[in-house]
């Protein structure tokens, strides 16, 4: 890292890092849900995962939302030392840091299949689809403001996320063709040639 420089990873990567690991993990204990009749029966079973996919939803994709938009709306303009964390990166570190945590909500949504099918896995699903909303709602903002929201590595949380926790003070902004993530934290696509 050059001197005086900060390591900077993206906001909309570290939140939509974990939407494909809880989506995948939902639909597939979901799956074997509809395979096990369970003690309710599957019928209350799916009734009762779409219940907690829609709360899931709800509650993941506006959670913390004013403090995401406090820390937007005083971001600095990050430095010319600082250093871009490739979107890779970030997201590897992220998945790497919550591997346990993701086995383990999946072992639990397979096992609550026996007394609820399919419930488990739909509100690890949600929680998935929530995510994925807020990183768009976060890629939003950045192209209204025409700046991408990057956040210091070092007020990361030891497994890589919490993007907008306590340890976290400020934001940093950049232009909006900087990195290697689009807007919302996805791959950029590059142009075609011609």
């Amino acid at each position: 890292m050059a001197r005086g420089g900060l390591g900077l990873a993206r906001v909309a990567v570290v939140v939509r890092a974990g939407a494909a690991p809880l989506w995948w993990a939902g639909v597939f204990a979901a799956g074997v849900g509809v395979l096990v009749p369970g003690l309710t029966g599957r019928r209350i079973g799916v009734m009762a995962g779409a219940a907690l996919f829609i709360v899931a939803v709800a509650v993941v994709s506006y959670r913390r939302r004013r403090r995401y938009t406090a820390l937007a709306g005083a971001a600095a303009r990050a430095g010319k030392h600082d250093v871009l964390q490739d979107r890779a990166v970030t997201v590897r570190n992220w998945r790497r840091g919550h591997r346990w945590w993701l086995l383990l909500a999946w072992l639990a949504a397979l096992g609550a299949n026996f007394a609820v099918p399919v419930a488990g896995g739909l509100l690890l699903a949600g929680a998935g689809v929530g995510l994925w909303l807020k990183a768009a709602w976060l890629g939003r903002r950045e192209r209204a403001g025409e700046a991408l929201l990057w956040v210091r590595v070092d007020w990361l949380d030891a497994r890589g996320g919490r993007p907008a926790g306590k340890a976290v003070k400020a934001y940093r902004g950049t232009g909006i063709a900087a990195g290697d993530a689009a807007p919302g934290g996805a791959r950029r696509r590059t142009a075609a040639l011609v």
